[in-house]
């Protein structure tokens, strides 16, 4: 099967990737939050890119360009999921693969991106793809304080 990766231009390109961000982030209630949030992040340089399939949105992630005193100029990965019902066919590498192209593109020196222990799915495609396991993020929560 052949797909295609676009970037979402507008409000319209967003909505239709809520699915897919809906089982990554479940915490997001509704599609107008998360058009809410993707609206605020994009004054951070957030872009969504989302492979299509068949007319269907069935992969996507969202990433930025970051500059640290660590990293340098890199691309921070955000988000990267494909619906529950297509993992395991290519599709969320694919869409990892258009990121660290744009990275290269763009002249960053690396993609980053922190993951939940319990995604060992995404770990192996992660690894496969060329990443390595490098540091530990930490949280410290305000509200807990």
């Amino acid at each position: 099967m052949t797909w295609e990766i676009h970037t979402a231009r507008n409000e319209e390109d967003v909505r239709r990737c809520w699915p897919v961000f809906r089982e990554l982030r479940p915490h997001i209630a509704s599609e107008d939050e998360f058009v809410g949030r993707w609206k605020v992040q994009q004054d951070e340089a957030y872009r969504i890119v989302f492979l299509e399939q068949d007319g269907e949105v069935r992969a996507a992630a969202g990433f930025r360009i970051v500059h640290s005193m660590a990293w340098g100029r890199a691309v921070y990965l955000d988000d990267l999921c494909a619906l529950t019902g297509h993992q395991g066919a290519g599709l969320g590498r694919a869409v990892l693969g258009f990121v660290q192209d744009e990275a290269r593109r763009l002249g960053c020196g690396a993609v980053h991106l922190d993951t939940g222990y319990h995604r060992r799915r995404a770990h192996r495609t992660y690894l496969r793809s060329g990443f390595e396991l490098s540091l530990h993020h930490l949280e410290w929560k305000a509200t807990e304080a």
